[in-house]
């Protein structure tokens, strides 16, 4: 069997070691731009981290050949580039039957499309999944163990995949029908980080962070059970498992997009700094406008885009989330269906 993973960033390459001895063949994809001469000949790479892989990976800029005869092909690229590769892989001659598993978390703008959407308006036929959940790469590169979740409509589909990448003691895959409540568990809960960031930068102490999670999982339930998500994902893995790491390690990106969005850096310093995508940032533009459509709050989400995309003091804008308007909590509840 043969795994290709398309986008050799942090979490591209982490996925394609560990899963390198699940699969006879295994092909890492990058832009010949973005390939290092390193990575390409010797394997290994210092950037972002350092990281060795094994002499059966094959390395390459030409994305025809990478996903020749793969059974599975991993999507692991910044959500602004789903369209744009998955029209290359078209042109690829990606064949219907090819799983395609996308690995990133995000809303497309401006069309406010879920990435499985996204693929399909180019992929209509595509055989497609979702892997989602609490997976900070550093952590899983040394040797962390973690539990993530596989969504396909189709369950054998999901069945495949989870079998084909779970790797024992180390990555636990869950299989899941409900392709919605998985994609915008993922991508919701990085808005959130922001906020856990700045909170956290500023001292606002555990109470604040505790409080903040519980209103932000009231949040993300909110908007996604609205696009027809179910309430029991979005308190599993891909919802609550990956608010509760992101939002509180430092190793989240998103997280720490916040803490420097509490020392006054503007955003664009802040993500040349960073030099990598924090998906939180266009994701909490994209809540804002989905709240506005669907005519729902969402006070969080609201508060981090007014931090990143005016010129508002970041600190006012959290504490006047403690002056609104008070409520019932029981304003707003879900019943599973």
């Amino acid at each position: 069997m043969k795994l290709a993973v398309l986008g050799l960033g942090c979490w591209g390459l982490v996925l394609t070691k560990l899963l390198t001895n699940n699969f006879d063949e295994i092909t890492g994809y990058s832009r010949a731009e973005d390939l290092s001469d390193e990575l390409r000949l010797y394997k290994k790479t210092t950037k972002p981290f350092n990281i060795e892989l094994d002499e059966k990976v094959q390395i390459t800029s030409d994305l025809a050949e990478a996903i020749k005869g793969a059974d599975i092909i991993l999507l692991v690229v910044a959500t602004s580039a789903i369209r744009i590769v998955c029209e290359q892989l078209k042109a690829a001659g990606i064949k219907d039957n090819q799983i395609l598993v996308n690995a990133s978390k995000g809303i497309e703008l401006p069309s406010l499309l879920r990435m499985s959407e996204v693929i399909k308006s180019v992929l209509p036929n595509q055989k497609t999944a979702v892997l989602s959940g609490p997976t900070l790469a550093l952590e899983v590169l040394n040797g962390c163990p973690t539990a993530a979740v596989v969504a396909c409509e189709d369950i054998k589909t999901a069945e495949f995949v989870q079998k084909a990448c779970n790797v024992p003691a180390k990555f636990r895959l869950y299989a899941n029908t409900d392709v919605v409540g998985v994609e915008l568990g993922g991508s919701l809960k990085n808005v959130i980080a922001i906020a856990s960031g700045f909170i956290d930068e500023l001292g606002m102490g555990d109470n604040a962070r505790g409080a903040l999670l519980a209103r932000g999982m009231a949040e993300i339930v909110r908007v996604a059970t609205k696009y027809g998500a179910k309430p029991s994902t979005l308190w599993g893995l891909s919802g609550m498992g990956d608010l509760i790491a992101t939002c509180s390690s430092p190793l989240s990106r998103n997280h720490t997009v916040g803490a420097m969005l509490a020392k006054n850096k503007k955003i664009d310093d802040i993500l040349a700094e960073l030099g990598s995508v924090a998906e939180g940032v266009k994701t909490s533009k994209a809540v804002c406008e989905i709240a506005k459509k669907l005519g729902i709050e969402a006070p969080l989400s609201t508060a981090i885009y007014e931090a990143v995309y005016t010129d508002k003091n970041s600190r006012e804008i959290f504490l006047n989330l403690m002056d609104r308007a008070l409520k019932s909590e029981e304003d707003f509840q879900v019943v599973e269906k």
